[in-house]
Formats: C-alpha cells, structure tokens, sequence
C-alpha cells in the first residue's frame, strides 16, 4: 500500500483499537462517532471519561476530528492512512464474488473486451466507479528498425516493436542518403537498440550514444542522427485512454454530494490528463496502492480515494486498475477486489500469450 514520505504519531495500542473502531464505525454508517458508541462498540472496559480523553489525543493528533458542532469525531485524511496502513481488517472475498470475477475476466475475450470487463466488474462489485488504463507504452521494446530512401529529401523509418506493433515514420532529411549508407544505420542501430525500451532510448540512451559518437566514422553519427530524429517524435506517451465504469454510482454517494466539488471530479474524468498522471504513479510501484484525499495532488480528488493495483499483458507491458470512490469507503473489501481483479487479469493475458 502508498505510504507517505511524512512520520505519522507513535500510537499506543489501545490508541490504535479506538482509531481502528472509530474509523470502521463511520465507514459502515456515515455518522460522526461518539463517545458513547466508541465506549459500546470498543470492547473495552474503560470509563466514558476515558474515552474522551482518548478521543481527544487522537484529535490533537490530527487523526480524527470533529465535524461542524457534532459531539461526534469522524476520521482526518492522515486517521484513514493510518487506518489502510496497518490497522484494516482486509476481508476474503466470498466465493460468489470470486465467481464474479473470473466470469468477467476470462480467457476467450479479447484483450480490449478484457480491460472493458475489468472495469465494469470492478464497478458492479464495490458499486463505485471501477477504472483501467491501456498497457503502458513506455514498457514495450525495440524489435527492429529499418530505415527506407523514398526521396533525396525523404526517409521511411520502420519500427517493429516487442509487442507486434509496426509504426511506420517519415523522416524529411536535409541530402539524399545512398541504400548503402542507410543499411549501415540501420545494421547499426539494430545492434545497439535492441531489447531496449522506448523509453529508455529516449530518456538517455540516444545522448550516450551521440557523446561516444563525436569521434568516430561518418556512418555511425548518420545512424545517430537519423534515430534521433526518429525517437523525438516516436509515440511512447499512455495512451490517453482511460476505461471507466460507474460514474454514476459516485453521483450516489453521500460524501460526494457536493455539486461544485462533483461536477470537478467528473471534469477531471472526461479530460483524462489528471487521472493519467495520477494512475502512472502507479507503474513501477508493487501491490495495491492507495492515494487518499490531497494525496492525489490534484484538488479535483480531495475528498476522494483511488485504491489501484498494476496488471501485466502478455508481452511485459504494464496497466493499472482501480476504483474511485469517497474517502468513507469499504477498504476492507475494496482492497482485495482490486488486489484480485489484477492477478486474475494478469494471469489471463499470461494464458492468452500461448
């Protein structure tokens, strides 16, 4: 699970049962939690003056806090990370609910209807807003290139990437280049770029290159020129895809009934760049992660939680899966479903591979 970079409060351990109870009490019915209820619901035998002064030590810890002039305490973003980061009982999903899973995401479909089916039952299940993104594009590898005179000012660049795409470009060059001297880059360039990502060719690898390339024959700065050229404008941005189910279960929710505050959150659903950065924070991370509130950076998800995990295709390639929903949400059974959803995806695209 995300953790953050700043230390939370030393809590005792009947702190940590309170906070725990607290949370667990608001999540399942809404309301500010009081005293009375915490001392009832606790299991403890401690005095109503005990409580409050428990209660208390959690709200100068900033942990938990009290609504408007409610006698009631309800959770702090900083009560919930605490909360999803060691005290959530995370619950086994019952055998119908598992069944629902691998109906969904089974091997037959294809890997579009695939994503599609994630994000619908992701959606069905927790009854929020279920969300996929399309395989990362910086995680799939150079093949083979080619590079084709078409015209004395004219060069066709052929890619063949690791997972069968073939991108074609044209180059607009500034003298005609022999079959020769094209050969030699792209004998060249196959040699060196092989296996590598589009991305790291990008990020560093063609600068390497063109340092150890200052002093060297003719023909190896044309193959670095004419990669150069071909990797500033080779497409290795996300796709800017992002699959959604169950938008409107989000329309539903108590906690979000704010209008102002709603019709931001469904803004930054249709334009898609927010959810995109926010989603690819999640690419290199393992297991679930969790953003809560402000944590997303982005003020249009402040009173939100996004739970995702990463699912892998067939060819290494790397998505992320998730929901969306209020901060006061089913942790402990929204945790596993995308947990689950992830591997059942990945392993189905693993299937698929023969």
């Amino acid at each position: 699970m995300k953790k953050q970079p700043e230390s939370f409060p030393e809590l005792n351990e009947r702190a940590k049962h309170l906070l725990k109870v607290l949370v667990e009490q608001y999540i399942q019915s809404g309301h500010p939690v009081a005293s009375t209820t915490l001392a009832s619901q606790s299991g403890l035998a401690l005095s109503p003056a005990t409580i409050r002064n428990a209660m208390a030590n959690l709200e100068k810890k900033g942990l938990i806090h009290a609504p408007h002039t409610s006698a009631g305490r309800i959770p702090t973003a900083r009560g919930y990370r605490v909360f999803v980061d060691s005290l959530v009982s995370v619950q086994a999903l019952d055998q119908h609910t598992l069944d629902q899973l691998k109906v969904s995401i089974n091997v037959p479909n294809t890997p579009s209807d695939l994503i599609q089916s994630a994000s619908v039952v992701l959606s069905g299940i927790t009854r929020l807003a279920g969300i996929v993104t399309l395989p990362s594009r910086t995680h799939v590898g150079l093949r083979r290139i080619e590079f084709i005179g078409l015209s004395s000012t004219q060069v066709l660049v052929v890619l063949v990437l690791t997972d069968g795409e073939v991108q074609n470009k044209l180059l607009e060059v500034e003298r005609a280049y022999s079959t020769s001297e094209l050969q030699q880059a792209t004998n060249y360039l196959n040699e060196t770029l092989q296996g590598q990502t589009l991305q790291q060719v990008k990020q560093g690898l063609l600068e390497d290159m063109k340092n150890v390339c200052n002093d060297v024959d003719r023909h190896m700065r044309l193959a670095v020129e004419l990669a150069e050229q071909t990797f500033t404008t080779v497409d290795t941005a996300e796709q800017d895809n992002v699959i959604m189910a169950g938008k409107s279960n989000l329309i539903q929710c108590h906690d979000l009934s704010d209008m102002d505050k709603l019709r931001d959150l469904f803004n930054a659903f249709e334009e898609k760049r927010q959810m995109l950065d926010l989603l690819n924070t999640a690419l290199d991370a393992e297991g679930v992660q969790i953003f809560i509130g402000s944590e997303s950076g982005y003020q249009a998800f402040d009173d939100c939680s996004l739970v995702t995990s990463t699912y892998q295709t067939e060819d290494g390639s790397i998505g992320v899966l998730g929901v969306v929903g209020p901060t006061r949400m089913s942790y402990d059974r929204v945790i596993p479903v995308v947990d689950i959803t992830a591997r059942l995806l990945s392993a189905t695209f693993s299937a698929n591979k023969g």
